[in-house]
């Protein structure tokens, strides 16, 4: 399976792609970034080793009423989560073995450990509360 790149026409796709229990990878990035442009075939290449979690691109200047008030600092920025936990949101080298194995960690934790870890920092615990790829895709509207 491709990454899927979240546009105007297929919001409605992308939200039904990421329901239930499973794992979700969103990378965050800008089309005028060159980084981002050659973190793509990576990206790509990630989603393809990982064919049963969902892949998502997002550029944050076309998505901007999606990804509204998240704090990129920088490209690319990862976005990991399954159900409506959130594990992971950052900015990533971009180097395909180091989030392919930020993504292989996170699926190997049980459900209960996310669940604690969710809840374990500030940092993780606004994560919670803004980064939800689900929410914020129904908030778009």
């Amino acid at each position: 399976m491709h990454s899927l790149t979240l546009d105007n026409d297929n919001r409605g796709a992308v939200a039904d792609a990421i329901g239930g229990d499973r794992w979700v990878v969103a990378c965050l990035c800008a089309a005028w970034c060159g980084t981002c442009g050659g973190y793509r075939a990576a990206f790509e290449g990630l989603a393809a080793r990982h064919p049963d979690k969902v892949f998502v691109w997002i550029d944050i200047e076309d998505q901007a009423d999606v990804v509204g008030d998240l704090d990129v600092e920088n490209f690319p920025t990862l976005l990991l989560q399954r159900d409506d936990t959130v594990a992971f949101f950052g900015t990533m080298l971009p180097d395909p073995a180091v989030a392919d194995r930020l993504v292989k960690a996170q699926a190997e934790l049980p459900a209960a450990e996310l669940a604690r870890l969710a809840g374990s920092s500030d940092e993780r615990r606004t994560w919670q509360r803004e980064c939800n790829l689900r929410t914020l895709l129904r908030d778009a509207g």
